[in-house]
């Protein structure tokens, strides 16, 4: 008879739970609540107990002064003679008693306004006391929201590699900040993988891009190719080098959305003068008059970049202008502490409410919406993008008669 196989033991079970383990007094954790609780409820009992002790030490000085009455009796006629009730001195030995008793009322009087007085005084400094030490230590208990504070404040300008880290005991603030940093790591990883994915996508764009502008090339620089085949090849030429534009445009502007690590001085005035120099020739041939004066405004950040700015909105300015007499304006200079690059064109009326939608990708004037060869639609979105990521902004205001008036502002 054949022996049973024996049953496959079960797995044994993990001994790491990753779960935090749970306090076997949960009531008992230092919560923010209990320590702020024992921290006034101390404060009110250290305030009592002086205010307690001060009113003893006044009442019982008020009481000593308040009966020290000075009699003394000399003669055999039992002559009454007092320091502090001065009347009873010359009084008839009938009114002696009356005098007596409106004495120690005068006495008692006076005693409870010093003590009130004093008890004035002394709650007037126990105040300031308390307001102080509460001020003292509400900032110390607070001092861990500080940090998230400034935590955040970095991580709003794009800055995802800071944690809070925050160490001491396990309450509130500190499962907030260990919330937080979990959600930062989460966030980084999510931006690096972008990151990496619009690299790898425009990577494996560019090389099918670059293989059809070279067989294209090739086949236009036949001069036995018939006539309709270079046309065709031309449309085609043009085509792809459009599709080229759009894959730098999608992979600057994917790129420009993060802050900027490494940052040199960079003069806004140089930036422009460049910018213009590129877009000289193109101007010249629409008929566009470029002018206006470039002072020096240096900013910390990246040269390519802020080039890119200059050079997308001066190239705007030309494409988008009237078709004679037309002029672009472009001035540099340092306004309240900032670099300000204004470019100002002539062109075709803009409605204030479409001022909003140039800045997104792909979104034009409806007049430029289809059939247009001016560009990808992604210029003012990379200029925002490069402006957010220098800690600047753009803004944009139509000009009466038509055309623009961008102005970019960079913190010096």
């Amino acid at each position: 008879m054949a022996a049973t196989p024996a049953l496959p033991t079960a797995p044994p079970k993990p001994t790491w739970d990753p779960r935090k383990p749970e306090p076997p007094f949960p009531w008992l954790r230092p919560t923010i609540r209990i320590r702020l609780t024992l921290l006034y409820g101390g404060m009110f009992l250290i305030a009592g107990i002086l205010l307690l002790s001060i009113i003893y030490l006044l009442a019982a000085q008020a009481l000593h002064e308040g009966s020290g009455q000075s009699f003394s009796v000399s003669g055999a006629n039992l002559d009454i003679t007092s320091s502090t009730c001065p009347a009873v001195n010359s009084a008839p030995t009938s009114e002696i008693n009356a005098i007596l008793k409106q004495c120690d009322a005068v006495q008692r009087q006076h005693a409870l306004d010093d003590l009130l007085s004093r008890s004035l005084l002394a709650l007037l400094g126990l105040a300031v006391i308390a307001f102080a030490f509460g001020y003292a230590m509400a900032g110390r208990v607070l001092a861990p929201l500080g940090r998230i504070t400034r935590t955040a404040r970095a991580v709003a300008g794009s800055d995802l590699s800071r944690r809070i880290e925050l160490d001491g005991p396990d309450d509130e603030l500190k499962e907030l900040a260990d919330t937080f940093d979990d959600m930062l790591e989460r966030l980084q990883r999510a931006f690096t993988a972008q990151q990496r994915f619009v690299g790898n996508a425009s990577h494996e764009l560019r090389t099918p891009l670059a293989i059809n502008r070279t067989l294209l090339e090739v086949h236009l620089s036949d001069p036995n190719a018939p006539v309709e085949l270079q046309q065709l090849g031309k449309t085609l030429l043009a085509t792809n080098e459009r599709s080229e534009q759009l894959v730098e445009g999608l992979l600057l502007l994917a790129r420009s959305d993060n802050q900027i690590v490494e940052r040199k001085p960079v003069d806004l005035a140089e930036v422009a003068e460049q910018a213009v120099d590129q877009v000289y020739s193109e101007a010249e041939a629409k008929g566009v008059v470029i002018r206006g004066e470039q002072k020096t405004a240096v900013v910390q950040g990246n040269g390519v970049l802020l080039e890119r700015i200059a050079l997308n909105l001066v190239q705007n300015a030309v494409r988008y202008n009237v078709p004679e007499d037309g002029w672009v304006e472009v001035t540099t200079e340092v306004q309240h502490g900032q670099a300000v690059l204004v470019v100002s064109n002539t062109g075709p009326v803009v409605p204030a409410y479409e001022i909003d939608n140039l800045f997104e990708p792909f979104r034009r004037l409806r007049t430029e919406r289809t059939g247009s060869d001016k560009g990808v639609g992604l210029g003012l979105s990379i200029v925002r993008s490069v402006a957010r990521a220098h800690g600047g902004h753009i803004s944009a205001q139509p000009r009466e008669g038509g055309g623009l008036v961008m102005r970019v502002a960079l913190p010096i």
